[in-house]
């Protein structure tokens, strides 16, 4: 999924349902352009396929998983400096509705969980606890968001999927093929896998967002970077807790008809759409090394991803309450 997008709750508390989702569309359009890069690195690691039990693949070093920096230098020689922003179209269109989406579901949960907390206050003594309302609100936005642009996320798995020779020529090419080949429900392969990933890992990523932003925000860091350092420990802790899942997930989406179109697909093998299943194929035919792969990058990738994402978004978010923009 896209990078994390964590709010604080001083300004969804007080910025509009229209300036939330501005200011998140914002961080997530400038968020995705600067990471495209790395993305693409990581999916090219993940969708790497190496049995261990392949003969042809143990003593052989040119069938061997390639190393970052091959990766790098493979699509640098091959394709071009644009290769490295492959998928980005597709890509900016599901940051910018992801964020969107998440700002305000993230927003809107938190307010229907205070109404709820202060009722329950007032009858029963008791309120709930602040980091179980952000771990709540954090998964339901991300689940909101998850499956609202899932079609989105395919298809920028698929385009950075692509080597030298193109599966789909053009955006809309790919979603003719798409839905002619595979049927609607081709859009949404792995969905199951982006779910389970994105609830623990929403749910994790605002309860460390919240807990740690007031402590950081009396810090002495330049540039107000308070926010841009609690988004990234919170994202890097929380996705390496959930990456197998995404791993899963960008397997089963270059799943179908083109599976062995892109690059390493030829030994890709075919995986049940279930996740359990999945997750032991992986497991049984690469070790547990292989629900891993591309973890480094997305580690790297998270903190400038995060930064600049928290970073845009309280901006934006100030900018648009300090000129009374959006306010209705």
């Amino acid at each position: 999924m896209p990078a994390s997008f964590a709010a604080s709750k001083s300004n969804t508390s007080k910025g509009t349902r229209s300036q939330v989702i501005v200011a998140g569309a914002a961080a997530g359009l400038v968020s995705r352009f600067c990471i495209a890069p790395l993305d693409v690195l990581k999916i090219r690691l993940q969708l790497q396929y190496h049995s261990l039990s392949d003969p042809l693949s143990s003593p052989t070093p040119a069938r061997r998983p390639l190393g970052v920096v091959q990766v790098a230098r493979d699509i640098l020689q091959h394709e071009g400096i644009t290769g490295f922003w492959k998928g980005n179209v597709p890509a900016e269109g599901l940051y910018l509705s992801y964020g969107a989406v998440q700002f305000w579901a993230y927003r809107t949960t938190t307010q229907g969980l205070n109404t709820l907390s202060n009722a329950l206050k007032r009858d029963y003594g008791r309120a709930i606890p602040g980091t179980a309302m952000s771990f709540i609100a954090g998964a339901a936005a991300g689940t909101a968001a998850t499956t609202a642009t899932y079609p989105l996320d395919l298809l920028r798995t698929r385009f950075a999927a692509q080597g030298p020779e193109r599966v789909y020529p053009s955006l809309l090419s790919s979603l003719r093929s798409i839905t002619q080949l595979e049927g609607p429900s081709g859009f949404f392969r792995g969905l199951g896998a982006g779910i389970g990933q994105i609830v623990p890992y929403m749910g994790l990523f605002f309860s460390l967002y919240e807990a740690l932003k007031p402590v950081l925000a009396d810090t002495s860091l330049p540039f107000g970077s308070g926010d841009a350092v609690a988004g990234v420990t919170a994202s890097v802790l929380a996705k390496s807790a959930v990456f197998p899942l995404d791993t899963v997930r960008k397997r089963l989406q270059v799943q179908g008809p083109t599976r062995t179109k892109y690059v390493g697909g030829q030994r890709m093998p075919v995986y049940e759409r279930g996740v359990i299943k999945t997750l032991g194929m992986i497991v049984k035919h690469e070790g547990a090394r292989g629900l891993y792969r591309g973890l480094s990058v997305s580690l790297v990738k998270a903190a400038p991803a995060s930064a600049v994402t928290m970073w845009t978004y309280e901006r934006a978010l100030g900018f648009l309450q300090s000129y009374d923009l959006l306010e209705k």
